[in-house]
């Protein structure tokens, strides 16, 4: 049976933060996690719906460093349904919060991007924030984590290893000039052990051009998407992993619904449930599995078929919806 991990990175806007018309907590929340549009809402709850309708599991990264501004109560608000659904809660962490807290920032004066902008000590003191004020937001103890921009390194994994986290999913082979420093090739795609924590990449599938792309709801088709997890199960790769956002359903400027990329998730999740030998999961009930050190399995290959219709698609997201 190949797992296969819908996960949603949940977050608050830094970008809303610094706009040149920057928005309060509750707008920000309102575009950034519930996404409340004149269509309805398109965020978690939204995403819960469809979820619990399709009788599926997924994995929401919530990032709680907004806690730096607003308090933990702006953290209970998004962990809240989540418990409430039944889904599994795990640690995300953007580090441009500690920038925008200002005289708000107890956690030092050093800021950065990424996380790997940090020193070992300093990622310790930051994910330990970070995991108490998730729990004190109403979650379990976390057991996993996903840094965010994926910008974690070696001292990242080697951190959450001293902390007792045991898993992440920062490692994307799919995003060539990305922000992660995790010194893993891209020919890693299988989870690893790796300084101490199992490493569980992002998924992937071939491109014409010889190279990946990265698994994200906005970046492959529906058809790319289930061809996917067809070739890691006939190939008996342990999972798959998707990576979606809160926000990634609407434009966050128009506060439209893409109905493109909306389609393009309720479709994921119904054609999961009517997928046999695949099953979607958590890291809460059952998490990845490392099974050894061998090589890892090749993604799915390239189709000029797949990648025409894809583009045709996202040509027309593109020009009915805009950007997020």
């Amino acid at each position: 049976m190949t797992q296969v991990y819908i996960t949603i990175d949940t977050e608050y806007s830094s970008g809303l933060m610094t706009s040149p018309c920057p928005v309060d907590r509750a707008e920000n929340f309102a575009r950034s996690i519930a996404c409340i549009t004149p269509d309805g809402p398109a965020g978690i709850t939204h995403k819960l719906d469809l979820l619990g309708r399709y009788g599926q599991k997924a994995v929401f990264f919530v990032d709680p460093m907004p806690a730096l501004i607003w308090g933990v109560a702006a953290i209970e608000d998004i962990v809240g349904p989540i418990i409430e659904a039944g889904q599994d809660v795990q640690l995300h962490l953007h580090t441009e919060w500690l920038e925008l807290a200002g005289p708000a920032n107890h956690l030092g004066t050093r800021t950065g991007l990424n996380l790997a902008d940090f020193n070992f000590d300093e990622q310790c003191q930051l994910l330990a924030y970070a995991r108490e004020t998730l729990i004190a937001a109403g979650a379990p103890d976390p057991v996993a984590f996903r840094a965010g921009n994926y910008g974690a390194n070696d001292d990242t994994l080697r951190a959450l290893a001293a902390l007792g986290l045991r898993y992440d999913t920062s490692h994307c082979p799919g995003i060539a000039d990305g922000h992660c420093r995790i010194s893993l090739g891209r020919d890693v795609r299988d989870p690893v052990l790796y300084k101490g924590v199992i490493e569980v990449p992002v998924g992937s599938i071939g491109t014409t051009d010889g190279g990946q792309r990265h698994a994200q709801i906005t970046a492959l088709s529906r058809r790319e998407m289930i061809a996917a997890v067809r070739h890691a199960r006939d190939h008996g790769q342990s999972c798959f992993t998707f990576v979606s956002h809160s926000f990634e359903l609407i434009n966050r400027r128009k506060l439209a619904v893409n109905r493109i990329v909306r389609r393009r998730f309720e479709g994921l999740c119904r054609d999961l449930a009517a997928l046999r030998g695949v099953e979607t999961a958590n890291y809460r009930d059952n998490p990845p599995l490392f099974t050894g050190s061998g090589p890892s399995i090749e993604p799915l290959p390239p189709s000029t078929i797949r990648t025409g219709l894809r583009h045709a698609e996202q040509i027309v997201s593109n020009t009915l919806y805009g950007a997020l």
